[in-house]
């Protein structure tokens, strides 16, 4: 069984999968839309806590909730299923299929046979749809390859029971209802001041006040833990920022480009001159990684290097501090 569902190529798997499946369902709905409507943009460090050895810090919010807030504001009722039972979610997949319902499911990343090694890593929270099945082996439109691919039963089985943090037990997920008439202007509106409200928040961990509190600790790792530990600090917050979930520079390009879409709808210019400006701030994180990767790749010459990094961390929050508060102006 094959159903016909088109794939589309995205920058992240969440958006993507949103995307892909409400187009398939008669809502025809951008990736930067489906990302600014579930206030995708997000900063949170937690240094009490230890990933790979290494302060915790995401770019995002957590796995699942810009699908959820996204929904939410539009009215869409979307069904969710986890398991306990390999065989029953297995079952359940397959009468899905046979209903000719392509579905969203989460995975760990780490066995996937189809991804390049170097981008199979122990993590628990990417998306995929799964659109029919030809004996064994089950079709796969994964929004961040450009063409689809497979997986075999037992593939998909290992992979949806990956073990460890963000665990998707089988986590299986589609709309089943989508409202004929959708206010998007309110939905934006309130998408926009949530994510102002994240990125303001008067809490020392979050938003620009947590990249002024990451900036701070890069200035003192390198004598308060030495030049290794630093290093490998640096190249964690690189990997989060570019790798998992493009959080960095490629939110705030997808940002803008919601924003553009967002000024057309509610007809509001301001939004339009805000979408240059957050994409600007996009290429300032991009330079921010290429230079701290030369930095734990030993490979920059300067000796206050550290310094450097963190100063344009500073001034990244900052910027980010005046284009958020210029945003929520912007649609009071």
């Amino acid at each position: 069984m094959k159903i016909d569902f088109k794939h589309k190529q995205t920058a992240h798997c969440e958006n993507g999968v949103i995307s892909n499946l409400l187009t398939h369902n008669g809502l025809k709905i951008s990736e930067p839309l489906a990302f600014g409507l579930g206030s995708g943009i997000f900063f949170v460090y937690l240094p009490f806590i230890k990933v790979n050895f290494a302060p915790a810090l995401s770019f995002r919010p957590q796995p699942g909730l810009i699908f959820k807030r996204m929904t939410k504001r539009l009215g869409i009722k979307i069904k969710r299923q986890k398991f306990k039972n390999p065989e029953s979610a297995k079952n359940t997949l397959d009468k899905m299929l046979a209903n000719n319902i392509p579905v969203g499911l989460q995975v760990g990343v780490f066995n996937l046979t189809y991804f390049p090694d170097e981008y199979r890593f122990h993590f628990n929270a990417h998306n995929l749809v799964v659109y029919g099945k030809e004996g064994d082996t089950y079709l796969i439109s994964d929004p961040v390859m450009e063409n689809t691919t497979i997986l075999t039963s037992k593939e998909l089985e290992t992979v949806r029971f990956a073990k460890g943090v963000y665990a998707p037990k089988g986590q299986i997920y589609y709309p089943v209802e989508i409202p004929k008439e959708i206010d998007f202007e309110s939905a934006i509106k309130k998408a926009i001041k949530a994510t102002c409200r994240d990125m303001l928040a008067p809490v020392p961990i979050v938003g620009v006040k947590g990249m002024r509190m990451v900036a701070k600790s890069i200035k003192k790792w390198p004598k308060k833990i030495g030049i290794k530990k630093t290093n490998h600090y640096l190249g964690q917050i690189v990997r989060m920022q570019e790798e998992i979930g493009t959080g960095g520079g490629g939110f705030r390009f997808m940002y803008g480009a919601f924003l553009q879409e967002a000024s057309e709808i509610l007809k509001n210019n301001e939004l339009k001159k805000l979408s240059k400006e957050i994409t600007d701030i996009g290429d300032l994180w991009r330079d921010f990684a290429l230079d701290a990767s030369r930095l734990y790749k030993n490979r920059s010459n300067e000796f206050d290097g550290y310094n450097k990094v963190a100063d344009k961390l500073f001034h990244i929050a900052n910027m980010e501090e005046v284009f958020y508060k210029k945003l929520k102006k912007a649609i009071a």
